[in-house]
């Protein structure tokens, strides 16, 4: 069954297309994949899906809603959650505490109770889950500056899943690991539907992708050009000629016109 869908979604900024008339869906309780050649349209697709970039047209279905109106804060309340490329942590709070203040609270001074009141803190059940999630329940009480880029990456993880959304659109969570790290995530990625979590996951590392996708979804030049089991895309002379800047027949720059 279908949790998230696009219908000929696009945004554009003047002339340039950055995503241009993408249909796709993610099926509830799969991890789907996004990927394509640099400057394909993957990110500006997921600030367009959680409200950071305004679509210029299309349609945006999530849990049975229409979101493409929604402001990013009522798309978040429904469950939609995202993680960003950039590491953004509160170098000055434990690990614990930068999980919580990405926590769901239903006043806006929570998060600032949280903090200031330890006791509060243990008993949050969501951060103790989002920990041992990303195997972080012993790094509870360092500080970030004391983790490796690795475990760095794996709080970025658990502040996106401590909310608990029920669709998470991750922006390349396996940028600068090493092979045994991206193991490490490829076996959290795999949990997350089992703890209601349904993925849709960008990155390069096409080994991370191939091994933990269901579905993947290819764009170039912002539109959608395949889509299949991990099997199928590695067959398919489209995304082939795509990450070699060249089709089977035609030199890439001929595909642009």
């Amino acid at each position: 069954m279908s949790l998230f869908e696009t219908r000929h979604l696009s945004v554009r900024y003047g002339p340039v297309a950055a995503v241009d008339d993408v249909t796709l869906s993610v099926d509830d309780g799969s991890i789907v994949g996004l990927i394509g050649p640099n400057g394909a349209g993957k990110t500006t697709f997921i600030d367009a899906v959680t409200g950071f970039t305004p679509a210029s047209s299309g349609e945006i279905d999530f849990c049975g809603h229409s979101v493409g109106d929604r402001p990013v804060h009522e798309r978040t309340r429904l469950g939609l959650g995202r993680t960003f490329q950039s590491l953004e942590l509160f170098e000055d709070l434990t690990v614990a505490e930068n999980v919580l203040v990405a926590a769901t609270h239903d006043r806006w001074w929570h998060p600032l109770v949280d903090v200031l009141a330890p006791s509060r803190r243990q008993g949050d059940r969501n951060v103790v889950e989002a920990l041992r999630t990303m195997d972080l329940a012993g790094a509870a009480d360092r500080l970030p500056t004391e983790l490796s880029h690795g475990q760095r990456r794996s709080v970025g993880l658990a502040r996106a899943i401590v909310s608990q959304p029920r669709l998470l659109l991750l922006d390349e969570p396996g940028a600068g690991l090493d092979p045994s790290e991206t193991t490490a995530l490829g076996g959290i990625l795999r949990r997350l539907p089992k703890q209601g979590t349904t993925v849709l996951l960008v990155d390069h590392d096409m080994s991370l992708v191939m091994s933990v996708c269901d579905v993947v979804w290819v764009l170039d030049f912002g539109r959608v050009i395949a889509t299949g089991t991990p099997a199928e895309i590695r067959r398919d002379q489209q995304v082939v000629g795509a990450y070699l800047g060249r089709s089977a027949s035609t030199p890439r720059r001929q595909e642009r016109r």
